[in-house]
């Protein structure tokens, strides 16, 4: 069996240092702008927010939507013995396009760039996705 949750620990740590670097962000311009609790509120908040504090946020959400497919495949994968030397390598590709879609999500955010990086990772996942089942229900 080859080592399908080796990908899964690299988007655990993905996702921790997008968590560190959003409160990296988040705390000095908290702390210098003098919120008064009113602008605390979550949609205040989110508004008054310039774009490089707000999108590490957006990308910890990120974090928790297309992966947790990703996270349940692998797993399943494991568990089933079926984690082959493809599935492997679709699983770190799913990680590289989600570790490059980070750094362009909480950097320059150039949309159509982090469109791209989202795509080719969804197709990874999807592509593990499908294999699966078909082979399931073949």
């Amino acid at each position: 069996m080859n080592d399908i949750m080796s990908p899964v620990f690299a988007m655990w740590l993905l996702t921790f240092v997008v968590w560190v670097y959003m409160y990296y962000k988040r705390i000095p311009w908290i702390t210098s702008s003098e919120l008064t609790d009113e602008q605390m509120k979550p949609a205040v908040f989110a508004e008054l927010q310039p774009p490089d504090v707000a999108n590490p946020s957006d990308n910890l959400k990120n974090l928790f939507e297309l992966p947790i497919l990703f996270y349940g495949i692998c797993l399943y994968l494991h568990f089933a013995g079926l984690a082959d030397g493809i599935y492997v390598i679709s699983a770190w590709i799913f990680v590289l396009f989600r570790l490059l879609h980070s750094i362009m999500h909480c950097t320059k955010n150039v949309v159509i760039v982090r469109f791209g990086l989202y795509a080719v990772s969804a197709a990874a996942c999807f592509f593990m996705i499908f294999r699966a089942a078909f082979s399931h229900f073949a």
